[in-house]
């Protein structure tokens, strides 16, 4: 496999000659590390960023966000909702095609073996989106997208994904849910070819074949991916040339982020995301700057991201203290807390204090005056007026948020109460939020899509844990109707309102303590032009381009 692979790269050099070349390779690639791994390439599994930024390369959806977080035509040009909100039909593009593989040139059972077709492109028709949406849906293939057509109509046997004919699709919905649209624009909603699917088998996962702007190209698993430019990508530019503008995307696997980052410094990689402890300040100053001995080798990229951290506690009905003294203890906790402080000290600066409620900054909903500031009195009144002195709150967290733990535990202490802070693994706090084991949890939420319903949904009664994310266990039946009616209403300035006053209501019981609204954190080498950056933090390379 490594001699084939070796012997497409020389071929590659040969027909790349007039464009920008890489100085090592020959060829205008794109490199980064991905400590995390990569365990599949088949889109209805891409349930977090390393999977979804390989995937992205491969797949298209109906639909995108670009940079602004605008809804965006991909492979359907245009669609049309009907006016009770349940009828979506999606006018698809007819000169998107699937890359060109083996698996369109052999017998298929939907496929009769003397009906293969002749070489040529095999387009995407409705039919495509009928069958990859069912394989999401399918149950035994335990995608973890399945959520995402939850709205849609359907019984035990039936979706109700339908091809009118070749270019147009037809989705029905249960009901309306406003925020549907975004979410067809996740990477589990990638179209993907049957005979694909069946022919690689279980081997789909490490031989994709889908419409993207890089086709599969070699992986030697834990070790290097590869994907290469698909000639026949449907995108073009503002002039008219065809995407992408580089050459290739290689991916590679080291575990040590250590590692990699001297290997980023050494410009053996071109992007890093975010930044580790343990050399955060190497590259930035605390007000969250790049140190100047970088200036002229790194661009930083910062955006607000649409994650929110925050610590849970756990409302037990039958606390010991009372609905009020609970609730006053929770309010004195969402006091106490220098936010500013910890971003400096502990976070080089990078994020914002999480002063408003759960609906972080970039999203329609957000408001920055209906949480809690920094107010040291107001806490120690709340905690001597309830009675609250020396009440031990346990605090769970996980290792790399240890820090942080820490920094709260201060805080708290310094108004009266005790904290004992836990450090347990990952697994292990999964399993014990979910039967309520914790009283006061390090959690956070990023932005499956980018609609606030995405973040108010984690505090609705009907999503109580273990079935539903509500680890909180909060409950308030104004908060429900709330929820419902926005759910009901398709203008969209109406719907925010509806988002900011649930979430004020939700922060005035303080069920959660607001840490910060993160950022995205770019490091990109001074050689890669037009990267760019959005809330979601996708790694969009449809034009990137390559200097020297």
């Amino acid at each position: 496999m490594r001699k084939v692979f070796l012997g497409i790269l020389t071929l590659l050099l040969l027909v790349s000659c007039g464009k920008r070349q890489d100085s090592e390779e020959g060829l205008a690639i794109f490199k980064y590390n991905e400590s995390a791994g990569i365990l599949t390439l088949d889109p209805i599994y891409a349930k977090d960023l390393p999977h979804i930024w390989a995937c992205n390369q491969v797949f298209n959806s109906l639909v995108a966000f670009d940079d602004k977080m605008n809804l965006v035509p991909m492979v359907a040009k245009s669609w049309d909702i009907s006016e009770d909100g349940k009828t979506y039909i999606f006018h698809l593009r007819n000169d998107v095609q699937f890359h060109e593989d083996t698996c369109f040139y052999v017998k298929s059972s939907l496929r009769p073996f003397d009906k293969l077709r002749a070489q040529g492109p095999r387009f995407v028709t409705a039919q495509d989106f009928v069958y990859s949406f069912n394989r999401v849906v399918d149950k035994s293939l335990n995608s973890p997208g399945l959520w995402i057509f939850s709205s849609v109509k359907h019984d035990d046997d039936h979706y109700a994904f339908t091809a009118l004919d070749d270019t147009t699709f037809q989705i029905e919905l249960s009901k309306p849910f406003p925020p549907f649209l975004g979410i067809l624009s996740m990477t589990y909603a990638s179209v993907v070819p049957h005979e694909a699917v069946e022919y690689y088998g279980d081997d789909f996962r490490s031989h994709p074949v889908g419409t993207g702007p890089f086709k599969f190209q070699y992986w030697k698993e834990n070790v290097k991916l590869v994907f290469r430019k698909n000639p026949n990508y449907f995108e073009r530019d503002e002039e008219g040339e065809r995407l992408p503008y580089i050459d290739a995307v290689s991916i590679s696997f080291l575990i040590d982020k250590q590692v990699a980052f001297l290997e980023f410094i050494k410009g053996k990689f071109d992007f890093m995301s975010g930044i580790d402890a343990r050399y955060k300040d190497e590259l930035l100053t605390y007000d969250g700057n790049l140190r100047k001995k970088y200036e002229d080798k790194i661009e930083l990229i910062t955006e607000p991201y649409l994650n929110t951290e925050y610590f849970s506690f756990y409302i037990d009905p039958n606390d010991e203290l009372g609905p009020e003294r609970a609730k006053a203890m929770r309010q004195a906790v969402n006091l106490c807390i220098d936010r500013e402080k910890m971003l400096r000290y502990l976070r080089n600066g990078i994020g914002e204090p999480g002063t408003g409620g759960m609906i972080p900054v970039g999203l329609p909903g957000h408001s920055n005056t209906i949480g809690y500031g920094y107010d040291l009195k107001r806490a120690q009144r709340l905690v001597a007026e309830n009675h609250l002195e020396g009440y031990l709150l346990q605090l769970s967290t996980v290792a790399d948020y240890a820090d942080i733990g820490k920094f709260v535990q201060s805080q708290v202490e310094q108004i009266g109460l005790q904290c004992k802070m836990e450090v347990m693994p990952p697994a292990t706090m999964r399993s014990m939020r979910a039967n309520g084991s914790m009283p006061f949890f390090r959690s956070s939420w990023v932005a499956d899509y980018p609609d606030a319903e995405n973040y108010l949904s984690l505090f609705t009664t009907s999503n109580f844990a273990p079935s539903g994310p509500n680890y909180c266990h909060y409950t308030n039946p104004q908060y429900d109707k709330l929820f419902d009616k926005a759910l009901l209403c398709n203008d969209l300035e109406q719907r925010a309102r509806y988002y900011t006053e649930m979430d004020s209501l939700m922060m005035q019981d303080a069920p959660v303590v607001v840490l910060f609204y993160d950022e995205v954190l770019r490091f990109v080498n001074k050689r890669v032009k037009d990267l760019g950056s959005n809330p979601i933090n996708l790694l969009d390379l449809r034009k990137v381009k390559i200097g020297d």
